[in-house]
């Protein structure tokens, strides 16, 4: 994919940050390097998730990769780019891995809402759903089957392309929709550490779980 595409397949979290619907987006901005705040309290998503869990995948994994990041481009001319300019500029590999990372990572986070804080789908997107899958129900069933049957470590997306037809993408490690000319809606990550403080190696009870938790307030934004 070229720069140009790239970019215009992020507009939707381009949106994001410049309106500061992402937390810490103003400081984002200024430090691509600094590892946005989560939207929440640390404990606000009991009892999908614990505080335990969250200091963990939250404190420890996404701040290394903002960690590790850093110290990869230090003196570098890419220092001053945009994580979305860095994953578009990198080929596989430690870059892209970890700007990667931290951009789903923060995007994740803003996925997720307290109970009865994530708000409903807006009506596009709702027909969208309905077209695409079926139904709310039926999407959920393929969302959840793609993400639990992802081998390995990955991410399970609802992206939307140019004519906003909706798709759920499987990616494994540190892939984005961003490199396929797809704007990315929601997702939900399945590497280990994003789970197994409290849910062992239960995946499915996982994300089966995280299906009651959707910010769709996020989504919605990333929709429209």
């Amino acid at each position: 994919m070229q720069r140009r595409e790239f970019i215009q397949a992020g507009v939707a979290v381009g949106a994001a940050l410049s309106t500061g619907l992402f937390a810490g987006a103003d400081e984002t901005k200024s430090d691509p390097f600094t590892q946005p705040k989560l939207p929440y309290a640390m404990d606000a998503l009991k009892p999908f998730l614990s505080e335990e869990q969250m200091s963990y995948h939250y404190g420890k994994h996404h701040a290394g990769y903002f960690k590790k990041l850093k110290e990869l481009l230090d003196g570098k001319p890419e220092a001053k780019l945009s994580l979305e300019e860095i994953i578009a500029k990198s080929e596989p590999g430690a870059v892209f891995n970890n700007a990667a990372q931290a951009w789903n990572h923060t995007f994740f986070w803003n996925c997720m809402a307290p109970s009865g804080q994530g708000g409903t789908t807006g009506k596009e997107l709702f027909d969208a759903i309905q077209s695409n899958f079926g139904s709310m129900d039926k999407f959920k069933d393929g969302f959840q089957a793609k993400a639990v049957g992802i081998f390995g470590s990955g991410w399970c997306w609802l992206a939307a392309d140019d004519d906003n037809m909706l798709e759920i993408m499987p990616l494994p490690n540190g892939d984005t929709p961003l490199k396929h000319d797809r704007k990315p809606l929601l997702v939900v990550d399945v590497w280990e550490h994003a789970y197994y403080v409290d849910y062992r190696n239960d995946r499915a009870k996982f994300v089966k779980t995280f299906l009651d938790y959707i910010n769709w307030n996020f989504v919605n934004e990333n929709f429209s």
